[in-house]
């Protein structure tokens, strides 16, 4: 019921925002995102995989002209990850939107947005809740009133301070320095809910805009509920030259298949963009302070288990 809730909310809150609902394939011709693991099968004769998120086909409905759009549907992940916060199968809730002049735009709209589902768990959900913490102790998330925005270097700073070797700052965070980041920033700003901003670019995908004043970093984001993350997003990269040379430096080829129509979508015109991805699972997770994110699931698909 908590699941439905936030699914119900986010739409509420989302349409409140002019956004379309879309529904875009999960049997593709390649990969939707590098570095996460794939399923393939059969499809006829050729290899086809099952879509590890919608991001490709809510780019291509922005050069379509739909400036917001949004989606509710299953995203498939070939990890063997065997850990309380990973899933093989989640249900993913993807926005993408069209900005004027910088991402942030897209950041106050989620922030809107959560906000919407927090405050509507609390007021419309109460009795949900109330049996729920009988067994699995939890507060309301806590949450500013504007985004709560850290950038990449504060959050090294405050990692170092803590006493965490970060390195040259440029590898991705371990789940026990999101953890003592969460902390931090609950201590100095009294939220549980947070954004981290400007990543590395070597360790976002090929489609995240870099950073125009220092391209090792990226125009990118990561949401935080109680130190763990929900989601992640990023402006998009809009300008199809500038793709393809991001794809050749990670040596991905992009004549082919589902890549080429992409990239040839933007060469007809598209507004400059971002949007996120939210694992719907992770959010009741985290929320109600579970202590497995099997828990949030009907029917949990991890690597040991495909039924029922």
């Amino acid at each position: 019921r908590i699941q439905s809730a936030i699914c119900q909310l986010f739409r509420e809150s989302l349409y409140s925002q002019g956004f379309t609902e879309i529904h875009t394939p999960k049997l593709i011709a390649g990969e939707s995102e590098s570095g996460a693991g794939v399923f393939t099968t059969d499809y006829f004769g050729t290899t086809a995989c099952l879509a590890q998120s919608p991001q490709l086909y809510k780019q291509m409905a922005i050069s379509c002209d739909i400036d917001r759009v949004f989606e509710i549907a299953p995203v498939f992940r070939a990890e063997k990850s065997h850990t309380r916060r990973h899933l093989c199968e989640f249900t993913g809730l993807d926005l993408e939107m069209s900005i004027n002049d910088h991402y942030s735009e897209a950041l106050e709209v989620i922030h809107n947005m959560f906000k919407h589902i927090f405050n509507g768990l609390e007021d419309r959900w109460s009795k949900e809740l109330s049996i729920i913490r009988e067994q699995y102790a939890s507060e309301p998330v806590t949450f500013t009133d504007e985004p709560c925005l850290l950038h990449w270097p504060e959050a090294m700073e405050i990692l170092r301070e803590k006493g965490f070797d970060m390195g040259d700052g440029m590898g991705d965070l371990t789940g026990a320095q999101e953890l003592a980041l969460g902390e931090a920033v609950k201590e100095k700003y009294g939220a549980d809910f947070f954004m981290l901003d400007k990543y590395p670019s070597v360790i976002r995908p090929f489609y995240t805009m870099p950073d125009p004043e220092d391209d090792r970093f990226s125009n990118s984001y990561d949401i935080f509920i109680r130190g763990q993350e929900i989601c992640s997003g990023a402006q998009r990269c809009h300008d199809p030259d500038l793709v393809l040379e991001l794809l050749e430096q990670r040596g991905i080829e992009a004549s082919e298949g589902s890549l080429k129509a992409y990239i040839d979508s933007f060469r007809h015109g598209i507004s400059p963009h971002a949007g996120a991805g939210i694992g719907l699972e992770r959010v009741v997770f985290l929320y109600l302070g579970l202590d497995n994110v099997r828990k949030a699931s009907l029917f949990p698909r991890d690597p040991n288990r495909i039924t029922p």
